[in-house]
């Protein structure tokens, strides 16, 4: 049960304290002090910033990663209007590159570099011109739906039925709603490659079949099909980690205090005022507030609160870093390294691998054939090389595993963790004229450039729920039982979720922090 707050004197009090640093805290505090309400933001680590930060793994060399978070989609131009940021993407020239084997010779699918190239590829892979119209066709159907869904990411959640009216599709409200996304896919594509290709948005940090009845794949592939309006996801100039810098300046020009290095430990509420007691190398700190804004998981709310725990949450994924000293041959004589990895690298991810893969792992083991995916920051944003790096032809390599859910790891993390990596790059070997190991960099110490997390290490890094880097299972984007007008409201008035976790969360998108802001400054006028 939450209490009521202590007598006991608090440092201050705010209009609002807010759990957590991360970009979505960060996007609350800068509403929030922009519309003049005094803000106080407790992060624990020595930073803000949570999972959306940039930094330099390697001993010694200069070059600024995107640690965690890669890729940008989700978040909302109206965001940067509304709070002046200064911060930039790019759009890759190219969509994604997928090798394969087929009669014997390394070809590949190329979607990108013009439509006439994407149309040639699809035919040389595939014999016909079947199944590029059959592309064409399913992505203008998800087009239409990021069209009518996006922008109501930012209003106050819509009933199901008024989404549906929105959409205005029986047939794109039937896939994409009602069904297994794996029927679409099916009816629309008839080679595997292309329906792989297709099914691994339903799958980026999501354990699921293209056909589970829980529909937890189409929640997925919803949101990483409707960023922006169409779908696209850009290279943050600067790295991820701009992001996060841009919106703490703003916050703190706005007037929030910004305080790193305090843990929140408890919070106490009567639902009108409520107490964060937190902790900080010089001792236990009470801040009062009208509102508190929990940028953290549904499990960590739960924990702050005294009240019951939500089920479990599990991760899936492997996340790969790399630093090269040059891109990769490739085996495809076709194939340009520096195009095919600036979009999405497909490796291991047909169809029937999936499949193949979501089944070992569901029976326990590692996936035989790891699928995974790769992209080339550093093509497409070269500033994130110091000087020198990038004209010596140095890149970054950033690899997203899945289906390696965090069960797997339990038993000796480190061991499965190095077994889990070591399959991996033999995927993307298999696919190369010359080792990926021969391209790795070398840090300061002469170690390889090379650094993986698995779920659990991100459970231990930054207290992601069984390392899901959703916080729990992602929702609809409507009202559902319980969702509030906002997505963000919890069983205690004045205690608000503007995390991943909440109603929209997930991605580096900024929307639960922007709607919690929303919800605060609607109860407070």
């Amino acid at each position: 049960m939450t209490t009521p707050p202590s007598t006991r004197p608090a440092s201050r009090t705010y209009d609002a304290v807010i759990v957590g640093g991360g970009h979505n805290g960060l996007v609350a505090a800068a509403y929030l002090a922009r519309a003049g309400r005094s803000v106080l933001v407790l992060e624990r680590l020595d930073h803000t910033g949570g999972a959306a930060v940039s930094t330099r793994p390697f001993a010694g060399v200069d070059a600024r990663l995107s640690r965690y978070s890669y890729l940008v989609s989700l978040l909302p131009r109206k965001i940067l209007r509304d709070l002046g940021l200064e911060f930039q993407v790019r759009g890759r020239t190219v969509s994604s590159y997928t090798p394969v084997e087929r009669d014997g010779r390394p070809t590949g699918l190329l979607v990108g570099g013009g439509e006439r190239r994407t149309r040639e590829s699809f035919a040389r892979l595939t014999g016909s011109e079947r199944e590029y119209a059959a592309w064409q066709r399913f992505y203008a159907m998800t087009g239409h739906v990021a069209e009518r869904v996006f922008p109501t990411l930012t209003e106050p959640l819509p009933t199901r039925d008024e989404l549906r009216r929105r959409i205005d599709d029986e047939g794109a409200w039937r896939a994409l709603f009602e069904e297994p996304v794996g029927v679409a896919i099916e009816e629309h594509f008839a080679d595997d490659t292309v329906r792989g290709v297709a099914l691994t948005d339903a799958l980026i940090g999501t354990f699921a079949d293209a056909h589970d009845p829980s529909l937890a794949q189409n929640r997925c592939f919803l949101y990483h099909v409707i960023g922006g309006g169409t779908g696209a996801w850009d290279v943050p100039v600067g790295g991820v980690g701009a992001l996060t810098d841009a919106l703490a300046d703003a916050a703190r020009a706005a007037g929030a205090e910004l305080a790193t290095g305090h843990e929140a430990v408890r919070i106490d509420t009567d639902g009108q005022t409520a107490e964060v007691t937190h902790r900080s190398a010089d001792g236990e700190h009470v801040a009062a507030a009208r509102h508190v804004l929990v940028n953290a998981s549904p499990r960590e709310l739960a924990a702050l609160t005294g009240t019951p725990a939500p089920p479990p949450a599990e991760g899936a994924q492997l996340k790969v870093n790399m630093l090269l000293d040059r891109l990769p041959a490739l085996r495809d004589p076709e194939a340009d390294p520096r195009e095919a990895f600036a979009g999405t690298f497909h490796i291991a991810e047909g169809y029937e691998q999936l499949a193949a893969a979501h089944a070992q792992a569901s029976a326990g083991s590692l996936p035989a054939a790891p699928p995974s995916e790769i992209y080339c920051h550093s093509l497409t944003d070269p500033t994130i090389l110091g000087p020198g790096l990038a004209a010596r032809g140095m890149h970054t390599l950033t690899l997203f595993g899945l289906h390696t859910p965090a069960r797997l790891f339990a038993g000796d993390n480190d061991a499965v963790r190095e077994d889990l990596l070591k399959s991996t790059l033999a995927q993307l070997d298999a696919h190369l004229a010359e080792p990926i190991a021969d391209c790795l960099a070398t840090d300061a110490d002469g170690r390889p450039c090379i650094e993986a997390r698995t779920p659990l290490d991100l459970e231990r890094d930054l207290r992601l729920p069984g390392g899901n880097i959703f916080h729990r299972e992602l929702s609809w984007p409507h009202t559902q039982d319980g969702t509030g007008r906002w997505g963000v409201e919890t069983a205690q008035a004045n205690v608000l979720l503007c995390g991943a976790g909440a109603v929209r969360g997930g991605g580096v998108s900024g929307v639960p922090g922007h709607n919690a802001a929303m919800a605060v400054l609607e109860a407070t006028r």
